[in-house]
C-alpha cells in the first residue's frame, strides 16, 4: 500500500532520478514543492517544461546553450586559437568558475570506450578537426578525466591532430587518477590548467 498520494509519489520518483538524491531527500523536495508560493510553483513548472524546447547544443562547440551558438563561441575577447577539449558541458562550467581560462571549448559528448560500444565516430571529433584546420597556430588542450577511456581518447585525438601540425597539451597529472573534472575544486583545476603538458 502506498503511503503517499499518487501525485506526491510521482514527484518523489522523479526527484530520485536526479544524481545524489535518495528516498528521504526526494521526499523532502516533493513536500517542499507543496509549500511553494503559487507563483513560484508556476514559474518552476514553466522552467522545467522549457528544458527540452529551449536548451540545445552549440552548433560550433557542442556546449549547452539556449541559442544556436553559445556565448563563449561568440565572445570576441576570447582566444579562439586555444581550444579546451572536454567530455561534456559540465566540465565547461567548472573551468568557467575558475575565471582563468580565456580560450574556447569543444565538447566531445563522451569518451572512446569500445567495451561500451563508443567509438571515435560516435563522438564530436570530426568537427574538432574541422575547427582546427580553419585556425592558425592553434593549441588544443585535452581536459579529459585520467582514466583508461580518457587516455584512449587523448591518444586518438593526438594521433589525428598531429597530421594537422597542431600543438596538443593535456592537463597536468595533479588531478587524481579516475577523478571526475566537475567534482574537482577550482584551485586544483586551475593549477592543472596552468601546468598542462605537451602530449608526446
Amino acid at each position: 500500500m502506498n503511503i503517499y498520494p499518487e501525485l506526491l509519489e510521482t514527484l518523489i520518483e522523479y526527484f530520485k532520478k536526479l544524481p545524489g538524491i535518495g528516498e528521504r531527500t526526494a521526499e523532502r523536495y516533493a513536500l517542499a514543492l507543496i509549500k511553494l508560493e503559487k507563483e513560484d510553483l508556476k514559474d518552476f513548472s514553466v522552467a522545467i517544461d522549457k528544458i527540452d524546447k529551449t536548451l540545445r547544443n552549440c552548433e560550433i562547440c557542442g556546449h549547452l546553450t539556449d541559442q544556436n551558438t553559445c556565448s563563449i563561441c561568440t565572445d570576441e575577447n576570447r582566444n579562439h586559437n586555444l581550444i579546451c577539449v572536454v567530455e561534456d558541458y559540465k566540465s565547461i562550467f567548472m573551468f568557467e568558475k575558475t575565471g582563468k581560462f580565456g580560450g574556447v571549448y569543444h565538447v566531445l559528448g563522451g569518451l572512446i570506450s569500445p567495451i561500451d560500444g563508443v567509438n571515435p565516430d560516435d563522438l564530436n571529433i570530426s568537427k574538432l578537426i574541422t575547427r582546427c584546420k580553419e585556425l592558425n597556430d592553434a593549441e588544443v588542450i585535452i581536459a579529459l578525466r585520467p582514466t583508461i577511456e580518457g587516455d584512449t581518447t587523448t591518444l586518438y585525438i593526438n594521433k589525428v591532430l598531429n597530421r594537422e601540425n597542431i600543438k596538443i597539451t593535456r592537463l597536468s597529472y595533479g588531478i587524481p587518477m579516475g577523478a571526475e573534472l566537475d567534482y574537482l575544486d577550482i584551485l586544483t583545476l586551475e593549477r592543472a590548467l596552468y601546468d598542462r603538458k605537451e602530449v608526446a
